[in-house]
C-alpha cells in the first residue's frame, strides 16, 4: 500500500463494488474516480483501473483481493462491508481524513464553486429562506448543494465515533 504523502492528498479510483465509498470520498474532499465512468462489460477492466492509477497517480481502492494483489503498492483490498467501516479502514491507514468539505460534487466528481443567487433561485430543491447558508454549485451537474440537514447527518457519520476494525481482518 502507497503511504500517504502529508504534503500532497491521496487521489483514488474505486472499483464499481464501492460506490457508496465513492460518493463518502468525495464529500471528504479527495479526487475520487469510478469504474462506474468506464463502459460495462470490458473483459480489460480491470487492466485498465490498473494504467489509469499508475498513469493518473491515482490509488485504486477495490474489493477484488486479485486486483488488489495486481496493483501492488498502487492498490488498497477495501474489506468493511458497510460505509462507515470502510471509511475508517482507509483512516486508520493514513489514507484519508474523516471529514467533510463539500468541494466536490458527489456525482461527478467536478470540483464545486460557490453557487450565485440566480443558481440558488433557480433550485425549486433550494430552501425558500437561505440567508446565512453557503452554497455550492457543480457545473457539470447543474446541481445545487448546500449543508442543511442532510450534510448535517452525512457530517455526524463521518465525523462521529471511529468504526471499530478488527486487525487481522479489517471488518468489526
Amino acid at each position: 500500500m502507497m503511504p500517504a504523502d502529508p504534503l500532497r492528498e491521496n487521489r483514488f479510483i474505486v472499483d464499481r463494488m464501492l460506490g457508496t465509498l465513492t460518493r463518502y470520498l468525495r464529500f471528504m474532499g479527495y479526487d475520487t474516480t469510478s469504474a462506474n465512468s468506464l463502459a460495462e462489460g470490458r473483459p480489460d477492466e480491470d487492466t485498465l483501473l490498473l494504467a489509469m492509477a499508475e498513469q493518473e497517480g491515482r490509488i485504486l481502492l477495490t474489493r477484488d483481493a486479485e486486483l488488489a494483489r495486481r496493483g501492488k503498492g498502487r492498490a488498497v483490498l477495501v474489506k468493511g462491508d458497510e460505509v462507515m467501516e470502510q471509511v475508517q479502514q482507509l483512516a486508520d491507514c493514513g489514507l484519508v481524513q474523516r471529514r467533510v468539505t463539500l468541494s466536490r460534487c458527489s456525482l461527478c466528481n467536478t470540483p464545486l464553486r460557490e453557487a450565485n443567487t440566480c443558481e440558488i433561485n433557480g433550485a425549486e430543491y433550494a430552501p425558500k429562506d437561505w440567508r446565512g447558508i453557503s452554497f455550492f454549485w457543480c457545473e457539470r451537474c447543474r446541481k445545487l448543494y448546500w449543508n442543511g440537514s442532510h450534510g448535517k447527518q452525512l457530517e455526524e457519520r463521518i465525523l462521529g465515533e471511529p468504526v471499530p476494525v478488527h486487525k487481522e481482518t479489517g471488518v468489526k
